[in-house]
């Protein structure tokens, strides 16, 4: 039985779309690709993934085309919604060591961690990661914070003896069509000149991101832990350029 790859996205600025990059590659990795997904929500106290898929639960008693969709799902690729583990980043990897050793298998685990690596349990966590991806927004506060994180996590973290982590890359999220691609072209060469890698997959800054199940019967889902992103939507997201992008770097 092969080992699963560890990747978290993973920041310390709220709004950079760390929870939402988790589920939406989640999602698409295991109802689409078929491969075999654990999520880890870390993101103590908060935990948003789980917060979302139990609203997700609820959107089934509602709506019944939320419903009908989810139903076909689960008989077309003949699996239950992949599971979601609930636990402290301190405790996080001997849950899914225990998880593994008892027969469960996994090709990826995704980690959603809390935005600060001050506290010791969650920078072992991080440590112990195979692959980071740090979100980044072409908005001063996010820039600023996440530039820090990830020369932090490059100076202190992965550094560190016993650390796993293999490789880090900066990921351009919430780009605005309107910007010059110049702008992004500059940031990228302060990246580069303190040694941070940069997935060539940028993200456009759009609504169908925070399209999640409704009342509305009608409208489309995108980011949901019980169905896959919306063919349609999936257009000109760049999702699942994002995807290969990253299944390319960690050989998946």
């Amino acid at each position: 039985m092969k080992d699963p790859v560890f990747v978290a996205f993973s920041t310390q600025k709220g709004g950079a779309g760390k929870t939402t990059l988790t589920v939406l590659m989640a999602s698409y990795l295991y109802y689409v690709r078929g491969m075999k997904v654990l999520v880890v929500d870390c993101d103590y106290p908060q935990y948003s993934i789980k917060e979302m898929r139990d609203r997700d639960v609820e959107i089934l008693k509602i709506n019944k085309t939320f419903l009908r969709n989810f139903n076909e799902l689960r008989r077309r690729i003949q699996c239950d919604p992949y599971p979601i583990l609930i636990a402290k980043p301190e405790d996080a990897l001997a849950r899914v060591q225990a998880r593994i050793e008892a027969g469960h298998e996994y090709d990826i685990v995704l980690f959603d961690l809390p935005g600060t690596i001050n506290n010791p349990g969650v920078a072992k966590t991080v440590s112990l990661m195979d692959y980071l991806f740090c979100p980044v927004a072409a908005d001063k506060l996010i820039l600023e914070s996440s530039l820090a994180f990830a020369m932090k996590v490059r100076d202190e973290i992965m550094t560190l003896n016993g650390s796993s982590v293999k490789e880090m890359y900066m990921v351009w999220n919430l780009v605005d069509a309107r910007e010059k691609t110049d702008l992004y072209d500059r940031y990228e060469e302060v990246f580069e000149e303190q040694m941070l890698q940069t997935l060539k997959t940028r993200l456009p800054d759009t609504k169908r991101y925070r399209r999640e199940g409704s009342k509305d019967a009608a409208r489309a889902v995108f980011r949901s832990t019980l169905l896959p992103p919306d063919k349609t939507l999936l257009k000109g997201s760049r999702l699942v350029e994002l995807v290969d992008e990253i299944l390319g770097i960690i050989r998946l």
